[in-house]
């Protein structure tokens, strides 16, 4: 079963329904903004800016989350913070080299 309902099962002119909220959807959230934040992903009006101190905040919202949740985690969860954490630090090098 889906968590999303179908478009078509919804009123002409209402608003689609979200995914259900969990851990991993929060935090992929964070990084989808990361990235944003980075210049590697289009903002959601389709602009490309990076800005370096949001993505910075949101990477230490994510390490924020890794201690504050340390313990509480399913191994999928934690793999998924760990490896986020990793690869937008270091990204954030290489980017952050170039500016």
């Amino acid at each position: 079963m889906s968590d999303v309902t179908d478009q078509e099962d919804l009123p002409p002119g209402s608003p689609p329904e979200l995914p259900t909220l969990d851990f991993s959807t929060f935090v992929l959230s964070i990084i989808g903004s990361a990235y944003v934040h980075l210049g590697d992903a289009p903002s959601p009006d389709g602009s490309e800016e990076q800005n370096l101190v949001l993505a910075h905040q949101d990477i230490d919202l994510l390490a924020l989350l890794q201690e504050k949740t340390k313990g509480n985690l399913t191994g999928d969860e934690e793999r998924l913070l760990d490896q986020a954490l990793y690869d937008l630090r270091v990204r954030y090098v290489e980017v952050s080299k170039r500016s």
